[in-house]
């Protein structure tokens, strides 16, 4: 398939309610409003394409920049390609999805996400945020620097109330991925959210609510659950 041939797909696919509804959840024009679950035909036919990725991506399109995400070969992604990604990526399901995905599932995940936390646009150090809950929760726990991750909890707690907004909801995502699947950080985990109460984030007048961790982590607990990594952090 062609750039030209999935662009004409999407947009035939587009949703004027499903568009508003997107709007409202912080994904920017331009796009069609597409179902995730309607790209899911496209993306079994294309299973994985490291350049179609990046030629989608690069429209700049919302709707095709996920799909980008979804057939991307994350393996192939190179440091450049991921920072290149990362700069353009204002649409809240590309910044805090799809980058963060594609950066998890490739080589360099961990690497990237701790020089964007550090980053001054607050988009980017969201991206950061959430890769390092994707990375923490595909890798065993072997391949993970848990003296690191403990340091970044105290991080959170330090920083999460003063932080931008949507950096401030990914800080709070990540307490709870460190505590669900990291088992021996668990209780460090429960008790930086303890520290840091509760998290207002404006979610711009959409019914989504900021998840609470000590709750979230319980659930899971309560599942024996805890520590059980994923197959994969894409849907």
């Amino acid at each position: 398939m062609t750039v030209e041939e999935i662009m004409a797909q999407l947009e035939a696919l587009g949703n004027p309610q499903i568009k508003k509804i997107l709007l409202k959840h912080g994904v920017r024009e331009p796009f069609f409003g597409v179902k995730v679950g309607d790209m899911k035909p496209i993306q079994k036919k294309i299973k994985k394409d490291y350049q179609l990725a990046k030629d989608l991506y690069a429209t700049g399109n919302a709707d095709a920049m996920y799909l980008a995400g979804l057939i991307a070969d994350d393996e192939k992604m190179t440091k450049k390609d991921l920072q290149s990604w990362a700069e353009v990526a204002l649409s809240g399901s590309v910044c805090e999805a799809t980058v963060p995905w594609v950066a998890a599932e490739g080589h360099h995940g961990y690497e990237m996400a701790m020089k964007w936390i550090d980053d001054k646009k607050d988009h980017i150090a969201a991206i950061g945020w959430s890769t390092l809950s994707c990375v923490v929760s595909l890798k065993p726990d072997s391949e993970l620097d848990i003296k690191a991750l403990k340091s970044l909890l105290s991080r959170v707690e330090k920083e999460i109330h003063t932080a931008a907004n949507r950096v401030r909801y990914n800080m709070n995502g990540f307490i709870i991925s460190v505590g669900a699947y990291v088992a021996a950080l668990t209780a460090d985990a429960k008790a930086t959210a303890k520290k840091v109460g509760v998290v207002e984030v404006d979610m711009n007048g959409t019914a989504c609510k900021v998840p609470d961790p000590i709750t979230y982590i319980k659930k899971i607990e309560d599942r024996g659950s805890l520590g059980k990594k994923k197959k994969t952090v894409k849907c």
